[in-house]
């Protein structure tokens, strides 16, 4: 049985190869383990095989396994990826180093005036739709630089860039289309804000197209920890 070293290791490897294709220094692309769902045993272990940054989908899952890991792994850098509702800002904003999906002014001046003063600032992304589907959560490319702006304003907060989930690979012209678009508003906010560095987008069926239009992280979860078991 394939263990969480070795299949952390693959994915390892297919970055870099993904990276090398494209010619880009597989350094600029980060990987960041999804472990939602999983046990914090499972984290501790990718951890022990050199895997540092975490994404977690919902708040109070994410909080339990920060709390439980901080003392013992203080260096683990906490991403918060699943969307987060008004009444649950508190949390995110005392207990994670990241938030990804921010697509709200209220949302945003929430979490700056509830980050800890003894903290450093938040890092965020600002969540994208890039497909224009009603069902999806995130900003469309046109509404971004007015929630960037209002950001710039937060003092507790500091934004990093752009996150997005794209349409399903099957339809490999709309998502490669939608992938350039977005990667030409990341340079545009690189151009005009501090800070930004960071396009995370890209999962394990799409990663290559991402990082071929410029992913600096990819969110990557059952490829390392392997599919969630469904329980009765």
């Amino acid at each position: 049985m394939i263990t969480i070293t070795q299949r952390l290791a693959q994915t390892l490897d297919r970055i870099k190869l993904a990276a090398q294709k494209y010619q880009r220094d597989p350094a600029t692309v980060q990987l960041l383990a999804v472990s939602k769902t999983k046990p914090i045993s499972d984290i501790i272990l990718a951890y022990k095989a050199g895997q540092k940054t975490f994404g977690e989908n919902y708040v109070q899952e994410g909080v339990e396994k920060v709390q439980a890991l901080s003392s013992q792994y203080p260096d683990i850098e906490w991403h918060f990826i699943g969307s987060l509702q008004s009444n649950k800002t508190k949390e995110v904003a005392q207990h994670f180093d990241w938030m990804h999906t921010l697509s709200r002014e209220k949302i945003a001046n929430r979490l700056n005036e509830q980050r800890p003063e003894d903290k450093t600032p938040l890092n965020v992304c600002i969540q994208v739709n890039t497909s224009g589907e009603e069902t999806k959560s995130g900003l469309l490319l046109e509404q971004v630089d007015a929630l960037a702006d209002f950001i710039q304003q937060c003092s507790n907060l500091k934004l990093r860039g752009l996150m997005a989930i794209p349409s399903r690979k099957d339809n490999t012209e709309k998502l490669n289309k939608e992938l350039i678009l977005l990667s030409e508003k990341f340079k545009q906010l690189q151009h005009k804000y501090q800070n930004i560095d960071t396009l995370s987008v890209g999962m394990s069926q799409d990663l290559e197209l991402a990082v071929e239009n410029g992913s600096t992280m990819v969110r990557i979860g059952s490829a390392i920890f392997g599919e969630r078991v469904q329980t009765n």
